[in-house]
């Protein structure tokens, strides 16, 4: 019924853009580091349509007291996908992706309103609260891959 596959970074805007960022201009949902060559996105597909996106990093959060960390972001799924398990689907998906999970952090900036889907995913809040400028309130999650 869905599939998961990397996608490339102008792909993941076909969701990023109507969930993450609605109303504001495309360029918004371009991600700095979004085209290193360490960057890795994936994409859930319900037969050719992607209906979700989910990006990996690797990046450092200095509330997490480890050396290897990586940081998903761009988590998004199309409104009418959403609360069906697609999310979790995708973000199983993404952490098989990750070759040596040998001590392995992941981390990632959870709106509040998604904490509660990311607690049932394992992870687990760090540090304060936090506001991204109109975004709202985030709070750093983690998960050990170890």
């Amino acid at each position: 019924m869905y599939s998961c596959k990397p996608i490339s970074t102008p792909e993941t805007f076909l969701v990023r853009h109507p969930v993450l960022r609605p109303g504001k201009a495309l360029e918004t949902c371009c991600f700095a580091g979004d085209n290193l060559p360490t960057t890795r996105h994936f994409g859930i597909f319900d037969g050719k349509n992607i209906i979700g996106v989910l990006s990996l990093f690797v990046a450092s959060n200095d509330w997490i007291a480890a050396e290897s960390q990586l940081q998903f972001r761009g988590m998004a799924v199309l409104a009418a996908y959403q609360n069906k398990g697609i999310g979790a689907i995708l973000m199983e998906f993404a952490e098989t992706q990750i070759k040596d999970k040998s001590g392995v952090i992941i981390w990632l900036n959870a709106r509040e309103k998604a904490v509660t889907f990311y607690e049932k995913m394992g992870y687990s809040k760090t540090g304060e609260p936090f506001s991204i400028g109109d975004i709202g309130t985030h709070f750093v999650m983690y998960k050990n891959k170890s």
